[in-house]
This record gives structure tokens, C-alpha cells and sequence, in this order.
């Protein structure tokens, strides 16, 4: 017997209890009925196989056990983000109290005694989310150590930071499974790159929210990513990857469809907006088509949501001054139920392509 991920077990465990459930059905139906034997090998495989990845992958064997692993999951994720702002406030209520020595000493053993914390935890915890809180706490450590040592020696701040951020947040979220700290590596990364492209288009680097354009070669990487590389032993990183590369590619977008003054072609202002507005529309129902011929939702959600924005953003241009406000917000509420019915027939034509 092969032992799979963490991620991969919790997959089959829900196969496994999906398979009972129409198992038991389809002999209540009488549409399938198996010989006592054939029952007893199957239930004993799956109880042994259960009680398997329980033992050494702390896998959620039963609905109780899903419910308490969300709670779980929840207080790691608020326990992290406490710790990590009680560290940081610790910092600076006692900061002036020690010489530069000290102060030095106490940024590079927190950063490296997290660091160590961390993978200490992971060896021992099964379960990973004591290991995904201490990861948490490595990064603001790590932080605080490059933030607070640029002070102490005067040090220009610089986006060059941003590229240590990010690579720790990649690495320990791929070491512990922490899609939180995922993607705050990305849009650290991110940052460094839209700054990179800032700088090299002849911009001070604190000025790359001038230049929403610059965000563009974000997303191709990002969308790049899980095609070059494989994702499937970390669960939901490469609909990560997607998700974060969507908004790098929306959210300029609805920026320059507004104000076009801040783009670098040399065209007028309304040229340049009228420009992205008719691409946004078209690249939002691109990006629905290929999230339905994938499977991937997240590009699904992502395109309806940044469509219906685009849409309703025309809307108020052409209509917020000519109509009632009464008027207005009646025909949003129509055209959102001619929305639903639209999607709704879409919905039935692809699950009746499917049969």
C-alpha cells in the first residue's frame, strides 16, 4: 500500500464515503445487489484503509471529525494572525530599551529560531496545523528582521526586500501546505516584479500604483506557473496560482478602463480607456469559457464576478445621471435576474452536452 499525500488521502476518504452511501442506495433500489462475501471484503479494505491513513496522515475518517478539523483550521489560521501581531507590537514596545548589539542578536535568532521551530513542529505534528501557525510566525519574523535592521543601520528602503519576503512565504508554504503564506509570497513576488517593470520603464519604484500596465506580466507568469510545473501534490495551490494571476490581470484592467491617463500607450485618455473596456468584457468571457471546458471554478468565479463589475460599472457611467435613482436600481435588479436566467439555461445546456 502507497502512501499518498495528506491532501490525496482526504480525497479517497471522501470517495470511500461517497461509494457507501450509493452503494447502500443503488441495494435499497434493488438495482445492484453484492454477495455477503464481496460486502464483508469491501468494508473490511476500506475500515483498514480508514484506520490506516488515521494513524499516520490524521486524515477527517467521518463527518465529526470534518466539522471539529474546519474549527481546527479556524483557530490556527486566528491563533497565527494573533501571534504574529502580538510579536510585532512586542517588538516595538520594548525596542528602544536595548543597544544595537542586542537589538541585532534578537532579530537574527527570532528569524532563525522560528525558522528551526518550524520544521521542528513539522516533524512531529501529523495533523500540520501547528507546523502551518509556526510558518506564520517564521515569515513575520523574517520580516520584521529586514524591516527593522534597515532601520537600526539607516538602510534606503528598497523593493529589492520584497524578493527574500516572498521567496521564504513560496518555500515555507510549500514545506508546510500553507496556502495563507502561498499567497502572500506571490503578491510579494508580484510587487517585486510589477516594481522591477516600474524601474525599467524609467519610474521611481514607489510610484508602480502609477502604472497599472506594469501588473500585466504578473499574471502571464502566474497563469504560467502551474502549467510548467506540477501542483497536484499541494492541494488547491494551482487554483491559487490562477486566482492570484486573475486579479493581477483584472484589477489593472478596471483601473486603465477608468484612467487611461496612467497607461504607457501614447494615445489620448478616452482612447485608451474605450481600449480596455471592450477588451475587459471578451477577456472576462474567455476566461468563464476555459474555467467551464477545464473544470477549474475559480476562473469561473473570478470571470462572472470581474464581468458583472465591468457590466455594472457601464451601467452607471451611461445610466446614474439620465435616470431616477428608483429607475436605476430597478433595472440593475432586472438585468441581475436576466443574469441568473442566462446562466441558469447555460448550466442546463452543459449538463445536458454531458450526458
Amino acid at each position: 500500500m502507497s502512501d499518498p499525500t495528506r491532501e490525496q488521502a482526504q480525497q479517497r476518504v471522501e470517495r470511500i464515503h461517497a461509494f457507501q452511501q450509493e452503494l447502500a442506495q443503488l441495494q435499497a433500489e434493488q438495482v445492484l445487489s453484492l454477495e455477503p462475501s464481496q460486502q464483508l471484503a469491501i468494508g473490511a479494505y476500506h475500515q483498514h484503509l480508514l484506520g490506516h491513513y488515521a494513524a499516520t496522515l490524521d486524515i477527517d475518517a467521518d463527518q465529526r471529525a470534518r466539522q471539529l478539523s474546519l474549527g481546527m483550521r479556524i483557530a490556527s489560521l486566528f491563533g497565527a494572525l494573533a501571534l504574529a501581531a502580538g510579536l510585532f507590537f512586542l517588538f516595538y514596545q520594548f525596542w528602544g530599551l536595548f543597544n544595537e548589539v542586542a537589538q541585532v542578536a534578537i532579530l537574527l535568532g527570532s528569524a532563525l529560531g522560528s525558522l528551526l521551530l518550524t520544521f521542528g513542529i513539522q516533524a512531529h505534528d501529523g495533523s500540520g496545523y501547528y507546523a502551518k501557525l509556526a510558518a506564520l510566525l517564521c515569515f513575520v519574523c523574517f520580516v520584521l528582521n529586514l524591516s527593522m535592521l534597515g532601520q537600526i543601520f539607516n538602510i534606503t528602503p528598497s523593493d529589492k526586500a520584497l524578493l527574500p519576503w516572498g521567496a521564504l512565504a513560496v518555500l515555507l508554504a510549500y514545506q508546510c501546505r500553507q496556502r495563507l503564506l502561498l499567497a502572500a509570497g506571490l503578491l510579494c513576488l508580484g510587487l517585486f516584479v510589477a516594481i522591477r517593470c516600474n524601474a525599467w520603464g524609467g519610474f521611481y519604484w514607489l510610484s508602480v500604483g502609477q502604472r497599472p500596465e506594469n501588473f500585466l506580466p504578473v499574471a502571464l507568469l502566474l497563469l504560467a506557473v502551474p502549467q510548467l510545473f506540477e501542483q497536484s501534490r499541494y492541494s488547491g495551490f494551482a487554483s491559487l496560482y490562477r486566482g492570484m494571476a486573475l486579479l493581477f490581470l483584472f484589477v489593472p484592467l478596471l483601473l486603465l478602463s477608468y484612467w487611461g491617463a496612467s497607461s504607457y500607450l501614447p494615445w489620448s485618455s478616452g482612447t485608451i480607456e474605450a481600449l480596455y473596456q471592450l477588451l475587459s468584457f471578451p477577456l472576462a468571457g474567455l476566461v468563464i469559457w476555459q474555467g467551464i471546458r477545464r473544470g477549474w471554478a475559480e476562473l469561473v468565479n473570478i470571470g462572472l464576478l470581474f464581468a458583472v463589475i465591468f457590466l455594472y460599472a457601464k451601467l452607471f457611467d451611461w445610466w446614474w445621471q439620465l435616470l431616477p435613482k428608483y429607475l436605476f436600481f430597478l433595472l440593475l435588479g432586472l438585468l441581475s435576474l436576466l443574469l441568473l436566467v442566462l446562466l441558469q439555461r447555460w448550466r442546463r445546456s452543459a449538463q445536458g452536452g454531458a450526458q
